[in-house]
């Protein structure tokens, strides 16, 4: 007969949830304010999550990065409820879908900075210009086609073009970078937007040189050995 857990032994596991649960919300705090010093994000655009517990904590929606708190990250089940007094973020069911269907990604962010979005306006996929585009995982970052936001056809649309891919965009609307936690997902977050950019000059400069697949792909295989693809800290190469 196995022995049941001391009394005072409860009191301390459920404290440890706790802080488990406070150390993960302020990350999403963290998180939401490095968007805005990144100038990835402005206002109450954008949101996070991250994989926590057997669900996941998101942004609550319509509250500016600077008025969050831990209390206000939502706790969130993969069946699509919640118990909060804020409601999640409305873009809450691309965060649970990806995180569910992806179990390496423990981190989204989801943000409309200027020169993704300008592309994603555009409707255009970004191609191999850089080689940097390998820390997406292909030779492309995608364009979902458009879809309301909140939806879940937006959700569908853009887990296909998160096939074999860490972030992609999202036609008139924005972009979606994800990680395994939350440091890696801001940092994929800022090489698309500085690819976006990138491109954006090239392409007033002349006509781009693509790279070709397969040297994207060789890119693909030495990146797993470097930085934050490797590692908890450190930049991937540039």
């Amino acid at each position: 007969m196995t022995a049941s857990p001391p009394d005072n032994a409860r009191p301390a596991a459920s404290a440890q949830a706790r802080s488990a649960h406070t150390s993960a919300a302020e990350g999403v705090v963290a998180a939401m304010r490095d968007l805005l010093a990144l100038g990835l994000s402005q206002g109450t655009s954008g949101n996070v999550s991250v994989r926590h517990g057997d669900g996941f904590l998101v942004t609550p929606s319509g509250i500016p990065a600077e008025a969050l708190t831990a209390d206000s990250i939502v706790p969130m089940s993969f069946s699509g409820t919640w118990d909060h007094a804020l409601a999640p973020s409305s873009e809450w069911r691309f965060h649970r879908d990806i995180l569910q269907q992806r179990p390496e990604i423990g981190a989204v962010v989801h943000a409309h900075p200027t020169y993704c979005t300008a592309f994603a306006l555009c409707g255009r996929t970004i191609p191999a210009v850089h080689y940097m585009i390998a820390a997406v995982g292909g030779p492309t970052i995608r364009c979902a086609p458009y879809a309301p936001y909140g939806t879940d056809e937006l959700s569908r649309l853009a887990l296909i073009a998160l096939e074999g891919r860490g972030g992609c965009l999202l036609a008139n609307h924005g972009m979606i970078a994800t990680g395994p936690d939350l440091p890696r997902a801001l940092w994929l977050a800022v090489e698309m937007e500085t690819l976006c950019r990138q491109y954006a000059v090239a392409l007033q400069v002349g006509a781009p040189v693509i790279l070709p697949d397969d040297e994207i792909a060789r890119t693909v295989e030495r990146f797993k050995s470097y930085g934050l693809q490797a590692q908890a800290d450190g930049p991937a190469p540039r």
